[in-house]
């Protein structure tokens, strides 16, 4: 019989201190826990669209299809047995300790195994009596969506598993009162770099089969879109807790703090397959491309292969312009290195001499604000280097970001240059004032080598 598997949230909980609790008197104990399981436990879990797998004397683990209705349900489970337990002397009071792991589980006979269950009860050890314990993964899928304090715990050695484990224990709304009014929230603002998230991609053929290749296609993407330098890219275990939901892409967007949204669906008729895909703006939900590839499943790695190349082909020059477009809309003011940049990639690329003065004074400005960066140094010294091969070149402009002042070593921001290169600046100068702007391209060369070498010295910097 085929193993069958799936991604799924676990709980794991168990009584702190129940053979001690026991000893003192079995019945009693036995039940106040029956108590706790029929009268809030059970309707807890049942409440937040999961079920009991499987009892452990003193302990149960349930299975969620939502790591988010998971952790909402372990700190509601703490809650509500806080409340039950407030009246009862503390050394009579029952509390539980409560893991909460996301990882691919084995399903048979309704009951679960593997790592991503050892790893639960592993968490659950490491719990407080009261408290929650997650993994790093449930936290990196959690944390963006529910507020609740998570604490950093490390990566902490559990027995039987191979690998450390990156715990986070999660704050209890009851556990700490305060009477003074609450901070309002602080909405954390977009990063500066554009950023996309991938979305599972929806089977649409119906055919569980196809789920495997679908996610495998959604992790080459990523794995593609992560080689592009200046854009990030959401962690797969982030963007898979949408697996299986619907969600609306401008909440995606505001959870995981991304501009971009890449979603997409599989359908297979015969031995062929169809993929389709769509970059989405998180913030208007507006389309900015879409396109569909089709190909033969007779080798899917190398159908794989061809569809990550296509789609990371398209989006790369999507999310650009995308930006260029955004970095117009912004007032002058306002702009930012990474936003003059940009606006002067769309000077740039004209590829006519006034284009490229435009594009070198808004990399000037760029490389005052920021003066290590190195995507402002590469462009201007593109834009040089084409006045240089095609002409239109004036004479050295005073007072560039990266440019050197009265023959000295020394650049504005006071970094030294290369000797040589000095030497060539004031030689290049002393011809320019001799014959005028006949030597145009001398000038730019010089200009060219200084731009070089802000670009060399920042890369040896880093």
């Amino acid at each position: 019989m085929a193993v069958q598997r799936r991604l799924a949230a676990i709980l794991a909980a168990d009584v702190a201190g129940y053979s001690r609790l026991m000893g003192e008197d079995e019945e009693g104990t036995l039940a106040t826990l029956t108590s706790h399981l029929t009268e809030l436990i059970e309707p807890c879990i049942a409440k937040h669209r999961s079920r009991v797998v499987k009892k452990t004397g003193d302990g149960l683990l349930a299975e969620f299809a939502s790591v988010v209705d998971a952790v909402r349900c372990a700190v509601a489970f703490q809650e509500r047995m806080a409340d039950r337990n407030g009246g009862t002397p503390e050394e009579g009071r029952m509390e539980f300790r409560i893991g909460v792991n996301l990882g691919d589980v084995i399903v048979q006979d309704d009951d679960v195994y593997g790592d991503g269950v050892n790893v639960a009860a592993r968490l659950e050890g490491l719990a407080e009596p009261g408290g929650v314990v997650i993994s790093g993964m449930v936290h990196e899928a959690v944390r963006a969506k529910l507020d609740f304090r998570f604490d950093d715990l490390g990566s902490r050695e559990v027995k039987n598993i191979a690998e450390p484990v990156h715990a986070f224990s999660v704050g209890m709304a009851k556990a700490a009162v305060s009477t003074s009014e609450p901070e309002p929230p602080t909405l954390q603002p977009l990063p500066i770099r554009p950023s996309i998230a991938v979305l599972p991609f929806d089977n649409m053929s119906g055919d569980p089969e196809q789920e495997y290749f679908a996610d495998g296609i959604v992790e080459e993407i990523i794995t593609g879109l992560a080689c592009i330098r200046w854009l990030t890219v959401i962690a797969r275990n982030s963007t898979f807790a949408y697996k299986g939901t619907a969600p609306d892409v401008r909440k995606v967007g505001e959870d995981l703090k991304v501009r971009y949204v890449l979603e997409g669906s599989v359908r297979k008729a015969g031995g062929r397959v169809r993929i389709t895909a769509q970059l989405v703006e998180a913030k208007t939900g507006g389309h900015l491309w879409a396109d569909r590839f089709d190909g033969s499943l007779a080798d899917l790695f190398e159908l794989q292969d061809q569809i990550t190349a296509g789609v990371v082909a398209a989006i790369e020059p999507s999310v650009r312009r995308a930006e260029i477009e955004r970095a117009k809309r912004k007032r002058p003011d306002n702009l930012d290195a990474y936003g003059l940049c940009l606006r002067a990639l769309e000077h740039a690329y004209t590829f006519t001499p006034d284009g490229r003065e435009a594009a070198l004074s808004l990399l000037d400005a760029a490389i005052a604000l920021d003066p290590g960066y190195a995507e402002a140094h590469g462009v201007a010294a593109w834009c040089l280097q084409q006045r240089y091969r095609w002409g239109g070149g004036r004479t050295i402009r005073q007072g560039g970001g990266a440019r050197p002042r009265g023959g000295r070593g020394n650049s504005a921001d006071g970094r030294r240059h290369h000797p040589r290169l000095c030497s060539l600046h004031d030689e290049l100068s002393r011809r320019q004032s001799r014959h005028g702007t006949r030597d145009g391209r001398a000038s730019t060369r010089a200009e060219l080598e200084f731009r070089f070498g802000a670009q060399r010295r920042w890369g040896d910097q880093q």
